[in-house]
């Protein structure tokens, strides 16, 4: 039986990846800074990753240990930048300097974002396609795929990144608030118009987070998993428009557009849209979900 830690357990995806984990009757360590676990789970461990010393008090002879913990944002890390720097990579950087002095065998399991990519028109973007970090949480990602990498050159620190564009979706109740897909509900569901910046044509890669899940968890399973990058794709491959107007009709309410905030447009990656051809190499990949669908189903 597999087992793992999982460093942001009553985050978003985090907390999804225990749920999954543990419907596969692998064993789940849950761990989070809060006191306490969000879904109660008696084996949990408050952990704040950004202390070394408390980071070396959990045993890392596991088999894989996910480090979803950390903050998002785009111009609030310009703000935060200390807060940024110190819980995103300082604490990946505490866990791989554990797992080396420990001698753990443990596969370290990163999440990225398509806000690494230099965003081009309708282009499907491979993993290997041209990078540009124009916000402070970029920029943590990038720095973190760079760490991953020296740890397993330096310290046969083996790992997995995946690559996440908009998640949505939640298995646990429908008070779902995050990014792009939350703001769009939270609105429509208030009875309130949606607001776009532009026309609304910038095109994003959306994945139900039990297809993310799904894809992580299978993935690490094959021989080509270890020290490589991954997209998680989806065949929702939507402009913005596309996807209020699925909530607009859902909800009857209506789109307003707005012109572009000099500071949303400075940090703006443009299309930013998956080729998942890799993945699909390495498992039978194919979403079980579609953003149409769950919409409709709210």
């Amino acid at each position: 039986m597999k087992k793992s830690i999982v460093f942001g357990a009553n985050g978003y995806i985090g907390r999804h990846l225990v749920y999954y984990l543990s419907k596969q009757k692998q064993t789940v360590i849950p761990s989070d800074i809060s006191a306490k676990s969000i879904d109660h789970h008696q084996n949990y461990t408050p952990i704040d990753i950004t202390n070394l010393n408390q980071v070396i008090q959990l045993d890392f002879d596991v088999d894989y240990i996910y480090c979803f913990g950390g903050l998002t944002g785009t111009n609030v890390g310009f703000d935060k930048y200390k807060d940024f720097v110190e819980v995103n990579e300082i604490g990946l950087l505490n866990v791989l300097t554990h797992h080396k002095n420990s001698n753990s065998k443990a596969r370290i399991v990163f999440p990225s974002t398509r806000l690494v990519y230099k965003g081009q028109k309708d282009v499907f973007l491979t993993e290997e396609a041209p990078k540009e970090a124009l916000t402070i949480y970029a920029q943590n990602k990038l720095s973190c795929e760079e760490y991953l990498k020296q740890y397993a050159t330096n310290f046969n620190v083996d790992y997995t990144v995946f690559r996440i564009g908009v998640p949505y979706g939640n298995v646990f109740d429908k008070n779902f608030s995050y990014g792009t897909v939350g703001f769009f509900y939270n609105k429509a569901k208030n009875n309130e118009n949606i607001t776009l910046f532009g026309k609304g044509e910038l095109r994003r890669t959306f994945t139900h987070v039990e297809d993310i899940c799904s894809a992580i968890i299978e993935t690490l399973k094959t021989a080509d998993s270890k020290n490589t990058i991954f997209n998680i794709g989806s065949n929702d491959n939507l402009s913005l428009l596309e996807v209020a107007k699925l909530f607009a009709a859902k909800f009857k309410v209506s789109i307003n557009f707005s012109e572009w905030p000099e500071s949303a447009l400075k940090v703006e990656s443009g299309d930013t849209i998956f080729d998942d051809t890799k993945i699909k190499k390495a498992i039978p990949y194919h979403c079980k979900n579609a953003i149409n669908n769950w919409i409709e189903n709210l």
